[in-house]
C-alpha cells in the first residue's frame, strides 16, 4: 500500500505516472479490482483529481515489484531501454529518474513494448531531439494483424486526422481538411491461423498511425481494443495491441555521431 497527498490538479493516470511508477504500470489491473482509493472511496474509473486529495493505491508486493524494462545499451550520455507493455513512457522516466539525471526524447504508447531512448545530459537530449525532428532515426516494428493482406508488402499512402477530443485518429485514402499525410510500409513475415506477423517502418511518425493505418486496410492489431476487431481479440482474450517497436538506428551530429549505425533491437517479438 503507498499513500500520497495530491499537490496540483491532475488525473488519476498522470498523478501515478508522475509520482508512483509500480502503480502507473499496473494501473488497468489496480483500477479493475478497484484497488485504489481517493479520499476513501474505491474508484474504477480515471477520474479527476484536486490539491489535498489523498490517492491510496493497494499494490501487492509482486505489483510493487514488476520489472518495467531491460537495458539494451547505456553509456554516459543514453540509455536504451526495452520497454515492457503496460508501461507508460511517463511512468519509465519517473522510475529512472529516481536512479540519476534521465531526459524523455520520444514516447511509446503504454502498450507498445520495445526499444525506447533516454538523454543522460543536456547535450545529448537537445541532440537527439534534433534527430526525432528531422527524422534521422530510422525505426522499425513488429506487429501481429488479422491476415487481410491483399499482397505481402507494401507502402501506403493516407491521409490522417486527429480527434482530440475523442483521443482517437481517422484515416482517409484522400486529402481533407486538417488531415496530415502519412507513409506507413510494412511486410508479411509470417502467416498463421489467421494472423499475421508482419514487419512496419514508418516513414512519418504520428500519433497512432501504425494502429490506425492497419486498421483502415482491414488488417488491425490483436489486441487493439481502439482500432481493432472485438471478436478477433475477445478469440484470442487479448487485451494489449501486439506492437513491438523492434529496431532504432540513429544518424547524429557530435556529441552522438559515435552511436551512427548502431542497431539497437528489441528482444521482443509480439505473440498470440
Amino acid at each position: 500500500m503507498k499513500s500520497f497527498i495530491v499537490k496540483t490538479a491532475t488525473d488519476l493516470k498522470t498523478f501515478a505516472d508522475e509520482h508512483f511508477p509500480q502503480g502507473s504500470f499496473t494501473l488497468s489491473a489496480l483500477l479493475r479490482a478497484r484497488d485504489i482509493k481517493v479520499n476513501g472511496v474505491r474508484t474504477g474509473k480515471n477520474v479527476r483529481l484536486t490539491a489535498g486529495d489523498e490517492v491510496v493505491f493497494y499494490t501487492t508486493p509482486a505489483q510493487e515489484q514488476k520489472p518495467s524494462h531491460t537495458v539494451i545499451y547505456e553509456d554516459a550520455n543514453v540509455l536504451v531501454c526495452d520497454k515492457f507493455s503496460g508501461v507508460s513512457t511517463e511512468g519509465l522516466l519517473c522510475e529512472l529518474s529516481q536512479e540519476g539525471d534521465v531526459r524523455a526524447v520520444h514516447r511509446l504508447d503504454r502498450n507498445t513494448e520495445g526499444v525506447i531512448i533516454f538523454a543522460k545530459t543536456a547535450a545529448a537530449e537537445g541532440e537527439l531531439l534534433k534527430v526525432f525532428k528531422e527524422r534521422r532515426v530510422q525505426k522499425s516494428y513488429l506487429a501481429l494483424c488479422k491476415d487481410g493482406f491483399k499482397v505481402r508488402a507494401a507502402t501506403l499512402t493516407a491521409y490522417l486526422k486527429k480527434d482530440e477530443r475523442a483521443a482517437i485518429v481517422g484515416i482517409s485514402d484522400v486529402p481533407r481538411a486538417g488531415a496530415v499525410k502519412i507513409v506507413t510500409g510494412y511486410e508479411v513475415l509470417k502467416r498463421e491461423g489467421g494472423l499475421a506477423l508482419v514487419k512496419i517502418v514508418l516513414h512519418t511518425g504520428k500519433t497512432h498511425q501504425i494502429r490506425a493505418h492497419m486498421a483502415h486496410i482491414g488488417c488491425p492489431l490483436l489486441g487493439d481494443e481502439k482500432y481493432g476487431d472485438g471478436a478477433l481479440n475477445a478469440k484470442y482474450g487479448a487485451r494489449r495491441q501486439r506492437l513491438v517497436s523492434k529496431s532504432l538506428v540513429l544518424n547524429c551530429s557530435a556529441p552522438l555521431d559515435y552511436l551512427n549505425g548502431r542497431v539497437f533491437e528489441s528482444a521482443f517479438v509480439p505473440k498470440a
